[in-house]
C-alpha cells in the first residue's frame, strides 16, 4: 500500500509529490494509534501533514526538524494523484 501526497512549501512557492510507503504508515499508526484504513472514512489535516513529515524524514529532505518546526515550513499536504 502506498499513499500519494502533495507538499505546498510557504516559503519557497514549491509543490513536491511524495509517496508514503510502509515505514511512513506504520509510524503513522504508532504515533496515533489508529489504522491507516481509517484515513478513507474520517481523514485530518495532522494525519496527512504527519504522513508527508514521516516521507520527507525518511528520505532525507529534511534532518534536525521536529514535525512541529517542519509544519511552519508548509502551507498545505493534500492527497496526490496516482502515478502512472
Amino acid at each position: 500500500m502506498k499513499i500519494n501526497l502533495q507538499i505546498t512549501y510557504l516559503d519557497k512557492n514549491e509543490k513536491k509529490d511524495v509517496v508514503a510507503v510502509a515505514a511512513d504508515l506504520v509510524a503513522f499508526e504508532t504515533k496515533f494509534n489508529l489504522s491507516v484504513a481509517s484515513l478513507q472514512s474520517e481523514t485530518k489535516l495532522t494525519h496527512l501533514f504527519f504522513l508527508a513529515y514521516s516521507v520527507e524524514k525518511r528520505t532525507g529532505a529534511i534532518k534536525d526538524k521536529s514535525f512541529e518546526q517542519w509544519l511552519e515550513t508548509i502551507e498545505t499536504v493534500e492527497a496526490g494523484e496516482a502515478k502512472k
